[in-house]
């Protein structure tokens, strides 16, 4: 299941990969030329892409987490950049609108393990 709760297509899946891996790239090259960008390093978690392939929305998050909010406004500054970038590497009729937002995954697997680890849940685990 995708973030909005709806199962996504095959090909919803494969653009998505592509635009995760190409934009991944192109932000470790350091193709687009802010500073904000070139000092940190960003993970690409994951891109969705709405059923119509218009809208991608990528999960990101700078290594450590630091400055998550700046980073996420230096990607948006550079969001027309990002998409000409990742257009030119990939072979789609139209380049899908680029949208960022921290990914929260490492957050929620943090959270489990802290539940996980809690006396009273492992007892009903190991039951």
């Amino acid at each position: 299941m995708s973030r909005s709760g709806s199962t996504p297509s095959q090909r919803q899946l494969r653009v998505g990969e592509l635009i995760r891996r190409t934009l991944s790239d192109v932000l470790m090259r350091g193709d687009v030329h802010d500073p904000d960008l070139q000092a940190t390093s960003i993970t690409v978690g994951e891109v969705t892409v709405t059923p119509d392939l218009k809208i991608a929305t990528a999960y990101v998050l700078p290594l450590g987490g630091r400055n998550a909010e700046g980073i996420l406004g230096a990607l948006r500054r550079n969001k027309a950049e990002l998409r000409h970038q990742v257009a030119k590497a990939m072979s789609l009729k139209f380049a899908p609108d680029l949208k960022f937002a921290l990914d929260e995954t490492f957050d929620r697997m943090d959270e489990t393990r802290r539940m996980l680890s809690e006396d009273r849940v492992r007892r009903d685990v190991e039951e």
